[in-house]
C-alpha cells in the first residue's frame, strides 16, 4: 500500500506541473496582443521549465524519488515580431509595431499536449486507486 501511495505523490507532482504548464500557456495566448506589459515593453512570452529531483540528486542534493516539478518560469528570448501599421499609436517612426513573441499555433500545441499528459496523469491517479481498493477488498475476503 505504500508503494502506490508514493506513485499517487509523484503523480501529485506532475499534476502540480502540468497544471502550471497550462497556466502558463493560458496567460500567452491571453496576451497575444499586448504591446505593453509592466515593463512598458511587448509582452514577452513565458515557457516553463521542469526539473527531475533525480537530475537534482545528482548534482549535489538529497537523494530521494524522481518527481518532477516546476523549476522556474523563464521569458522567451526571441525577440518582439515586428509588425507594419503606421496609424497605430504604438508605432515607431517607420510605422512598425513591437507585437509579443508569440506564436498561437505553437501555444495551441503546447495546450493540446499539456492537456493529454494531465489526462494521463489523472488516468494513473485513478488506476492507483483502483489497485488500492482492490487490495483491501483481497483482505476482506
Amino acid at each position: 500500500m505504500i508503494q502506490i501511495l508514493t506513485g499517487i505523490q509523484n503523480t501529485s507532482a506532475a499534476l502540480d506541473a502540468e497544471r502550471t504548464r497550462l497556466d502558463v500557456i493560458s496567460q500567452n495566448i491571453a496576451n497575444a496582443h499586448t504591446t505593453h506589459d509592466v515593463d512598458g515593453k511587448p509582452y514577452q512570452r513565458r515557457v516553463v521549465v521542469f526539473e527531475n529531483e533525480l537530475n537534482n540528486a545528482m548534482n549535489g542534493g538529497t537523494a530521494g524519488l524522481s518527481t518532477m516539478h516546476v523549476a522556474k518560469i523563464a521569458r522567451d528570448p526571441r525577440p518582439p515580431t515586428k509588425v507594419y501599421d503606421p496609424g497605430n499609436p504604438e508605432a515607431d517612426p517607420q510605422g512598425m509595431v513591437a507585437t509579443p513573441n508569440i506564436n498561437i499555433h505553437e501555444e495551441m500545441a503546447d495546450l493540446i499536449s499539456a492537456s493529454r499528459t494531465f489526462e494521463a496523469n489523472l488516468a494513473v491517479v485513478k488506476n492507483a486507486r483502483s489497485m488500492a481498493m482492490q487490495t483491501l477488498a483481497i483482505g476482506r475476503h
